[in-house]
């Protein structure tokens, strides 16, 4: 056993084969998309965070609709996250969370507004969760992949 064997298992099969001169590129690249900056693949960490700020906006709104004595409105709350998630995206791209955490949906084809559809397959897969958490290496989730959408940096 080699001291290699272990930090490959450490560090992850893109690093350690990237060490070994396989060339990965940086994320968007594929699709001609910028390496920095606006118009770039956006982080993780900017995603997660417009999602928790989108959720929470669902939260409320689900709260002042439909009122609750035990706290419980999952699905309601679901039910206004794709709502609010489908309507917004379909006409400015973006979000509450998404707007404030400078992101954008755009279309793989163009750079434009993505078309209602879309936005609906999209919305209906992240709600399942599952697709949204399975990437490939542009950082796009298979609710991406699946609606030929990627997440970028608005700014």
């Amino acid at each position: 056993m080699d001291r290699r064997d272990v930090a490959s298992w450490l560090q992850g099969p893109r690093e350690t084969l990237e060490e070994q001169g396989y060339d990965f590129g940086y994320r968007g690249e594929r699709l001609g998309l910028p390496e920095a900056g606006p118009g770039s693949v956006a982080r993780f960490g900017r995603r997660i965070v417009a999602l928790f700020i989108d959720w929470f906006a669902s939260i409320l709104v689900a709260r002042l609709l439909f009122g609750s004595d035990n706290g419980d409105l999952g699905l309601e709350t679901l039910g206004v996250f794709a709502v609010m998630t489908i309507v917004l995206v379909s006409f400015s791209g973006s979000s509450f969370g998404h707007r404030i955490m400078g992101v954008r949906v755009v279309a793989v084809e163009g750079s434009g507004l993505v078309n209602p559809l879309r936005v609906l397959v999209r919305t209906v897969l992240l709600c399942l969760v599952i697709p949204a958490v399975i990437w490939d290496r542009d950082g796009r989730g298979l609710h991406d992949k699946a609606s030929g959408t990627v997440v970028v940096r608005s700014r």
